[in-house]
């Protein structure tokens, strides 16, 4: 066990006890040790994602559906995730942060891109920002590498882009192999720190993160890449009657035990029996 990290019963296995960087992570690479993001959208979450050893927190624009209702990811604005992501921050405890620029925020110049990831991590206090895309990001990554934030890049499936892409498909499969393999050494060549590849096949994932020297993070990506990343609500089936892609495994019901909690309450306060003479001043 390393120095840098602990494991007790209260928490998490080899929970971090000292800030992780990025640079924690690239070791991780060279030594093969996998580690965990999850997403998180809120400061509660945080504190028990983080206190549960994970050591990277994706604040996703994901958050546009599972926070906000949003019926797709590019109705979310930058207002929205910066608060998002400054009470994540906040909560985060050891964790790395990352956020997400959110559609329409970074396209169309790298001058907007460096003002929207400036506009972020100034404000929420996030280490690194995300953005979707690989050959046709370049430049934008280049210019906010050159401007000293740090970038996680996101190729495959890149739900920003699901009316390009028509819908919820697995990217890469045949010939479309090698342009996500290209997209892949684009954005590490360009300086992205690390990048997520979302629904391709195990395979090209597994080649894809023996060909470069940044972090793989798979997302429906197989078992090789250098860290795995899920949706928070998926991991514990909040809420009870979500939609659960085919990636992500369920370590818990939360959905199932809020709902039989309100439940139990609404029919105790009925029936008068709460609050009782022990929750009485």
């Amino acid at each position: 066990m390393s120095a840098s990290s602990a494991a007790t019963p209260a928490t998490g296995y080899l929970t971090p006890t000292r800030q992780v960087r990025i640079a924690d992570l690239r070791a991780k690479k060279a030594t093969g040790d996998k580690w965990a993001m999850l997403t998180a959208y809120d400061y509660s979450t945080a504190r028990a994602l983080s206190q549960g050893g994970v050591e990277c927190l994706l604040v996703g624009d994901s958050a546009a559906n599972v926070v906000f209702g949003y019926s797709q990811t590019q109705q979310i604005s930058l207002d929205e995730m910066i608060y998002l992501a400054a009470a994540v921050v906040r909560g985060a405890g050891n964790a790395l942060v990352i956020a997400d620029l959110p559609f329409g925020t970074y396209e169309a110049s790298d001058e907007q891109a460096v003002l929207s990831a400036s506009e972020m991590m100034r404000r929420s206090g996030a280490a690194m920002v995300k953005i979707e895309g690989g050959v046709r990001i370049v430049p934008r990554i280049r210019a906010l590498v050159a401007a000293g934030i740090p970038v996680c890049a996101h190729i495959g499936f890149t739900p920003q882009s699901v009316n390009a892409l028509s819908g919820f498909k697995v990217q890469g499969r045949g010939d479309a192999a090698d342009r996500l393999l290209a997209d892949i050494h684009a954005v590490a060549d360009a300086g992205a720190d690390m990048v997520v590849l979302e629904m391709v096949p195990a395979e090209v994932a597994a080649r894809a993160t023996a060909e470069v020297e940044i972090s793989t993070v798979g997302i429906g990506a197989g078992p090789d890449t250098d860290a795995q990343v899920l949706v928070w609500h998926d991991i514990a089936a909040f809420p009870a009657d979500g939609h659960r892609p085919k990636f992500a495994k369920q370590w818990a019901q939360v959905g199932a035990d809020l709902t039989a909690a309100a439940a139990s309450y609404r029919r105790e306060v009925a029936e008068g029996t709460f609050p009782a003479q022990e929750h009485c001043f």
